[in-house]
């Protein structure tokens, strides 16, 4: 009598399928480092007002975000926030950075294929389980906090002073983003001896 082989497959094995469709749907939905927006489930820029010409600035990033990356949109955003309220330079107040960390499991899923022989009226079998997931992720989510006082025109004080219009060109070249508050300089007509216009930049 020919032997008769019988594959039997548990239902673990359509589950482990859907379980690991969802996490690298999951992986391409938030696989990027935080972008530089208003904050919000994946991280972004916020921003107080204690005074007329006193802010807090944050930004906050994903567990893609590096550290640098975080301090330097967070820069950006002060500078954006300076024109925004009609200001033109800023200075450091306070400068903070810290990580959140945490971490994953992903769930453990197991299958099971048996192979079964069947001779007359005895049967011989053998069973192979294959168990998948139980890896652990760690994972470092960045901010931070500047709080920055703003000026019209470079102040003469002691300490580092930020052109708001240089950090927004030379950051915010660097990542694709134009400050809403920068505007180019203003040429202004100025006639010179034999009454010809020649051009200068406003001062």
């Amino acid at each position: 009598m020919h032997a008769d082989v019988v594959k039997l497959l548990s239902q673990n094995q359509e589950q482990h399928m859907k379980t690991v469709g969802a996490f690298l749907f999951a992986f391409v939905i938030t696989g990027c480092a935080s972008p530089y927006q208003p904050e919000g489930f994946g991280g972004g820029f916020s921003e107080t007002q204690l005074d007329t010409n006193v802010f807090r600035i944050s930004f906050r990033g994903n567990g893609l975000t590096s550290t640098d990356r975080a301090e330097e949109l967070a820069l950006l955003r002060s500078a954006e926030t300076t024109l925004n309220n009609g200001f033109t330079h800023f200075a450091l107040v306070s400068n903070q950075t810290h990580e959140t960390t945490g971490s994953f499991s992903t769930p453990t899923q197991s299958y099971t294929t048996a192979n079964v022989t069947a001779y007359n009226n005895s049967a011989v079998g053998m069973a192979q389980t294959t168990t998948y997931g139980g890896q652990t992720f760690v994972y470092a989510k960045p901010r931070t906090t500047n709080t920055i006082v703003c000026f019209k025109g470079k102040p003469n004080i002691q300490g580092l002073v930020y052109d708001a219009g240089f950090i927004c060109n030379s950051i915010g070249q660097n990542y694709g983003v134009s400050c809403k508050g920068l505007t180019q300089p203003k040429i202004q007509p100025k006639l010179n001896g034999i009454g010809k216009a020649t051009y200068e930049e406003a001062r």
